[in-house]
């Protein structure tokens, strides 16, 4: 006996196949974070080497190629007036510790580098005022008004001390750049030493330890750019 099918709507519903996965997105989104995970690693690692390297340049650098106690010069190196052209504390240390070398007998003449560097105020001027106004002839004063930064200050003063024949100079600045003063004037033709300005008056610690710091930055700036960049041409 033949049975009619049995209606549409009670056949048992068929399954319906299932598309073929694929790969899931949030998988292929790791890789850029990883290798951004990567250079951030790499950036921090080279900062930290070049740091290092800074730091320890600082701690080595030299503070003389002579054992001279007297020069032909004594080269001051600039930092910045105040914002009325008088002074800094910073300046006048520097200044003062020249002069007093000077009457020493360390040398028959100081040479002042600085231009305007920071501000609208030439430094070398201002530390020429200084020292006239603490007795020292301007017959003793040379002025080299055009450096913008250390490595300028160390090269237009041995092109003067050149052009006059001068072959030895005491470096004065204060302690914590004398280190970077150090590393550019021993790649000049000249003698040299360095001298310490002490502040005229206590610094305190984090003064101390900041200007430190930045000064392990411009050394890394001198090491990787400014020593070939400014290297001294004749």
């Amino acid at each position: 006996m033949a049975y009619a099918s049995a209606p549409q709507s009670l056949r048992p519903p068929t399954r319906a196949r299932k598309a073929p996965s694929r790969p899931s997105q949030s998988r292929g989104r790791k890789r850029p974070r990883i290798r951004v995970g990567l250079w951030v690693t790499l950036a921090v690692g080279l900062a930290v080497v070049l740091l290092a390297w800074g730091a320890i340049e600082r701690q080595i650098a030299p503070t003389a190629n002579t054992s001279l106690a007297r020069f032909d010069a004594i080269v001051v190196l600039g930092s910045p007036a105040d914002s009325d052209g008088n002074p800094s504390p910073m300046q006048l240390a520097r200044v003062t510790e020249a002069v007093h070398e000077y009457e020493r007998g360390v040398a028959p003449r100081m040479i002042l580098t600085g231009g305007a560097a920071h501000n609208r105020f030439v430094e070398a001027r201002v530390m020429e005022r200084t020292a006239e106004a603490q007795g020292i002839p301007p017959s003793a004063l040379l002025i080299e008004p055009e450096a913008l930064d250390t490595a300028q200050n160390a090269c237009f003063s041995e092109r003067m001390m050149k052009a006059h024949g001068w072959r030895s100079a005491e470096v004065v600045s204060s302690a914590w750049h004398l280190p970077r003063a150090g590393l550019i004037f021993s790649r000049l033709p000249i003698e040299w030493r360095t001298h310490a300005a002490p502040p005229l008056s206590p610094e305190s610690a984090l003064y101390v330890s900041t200007a430190a710091a930045i000064e392990t930055l411009k050394t890394v700036r001198y090491l990787v750019w400014t020593r070939e960049i400014e290297s001294c041409q004749p």
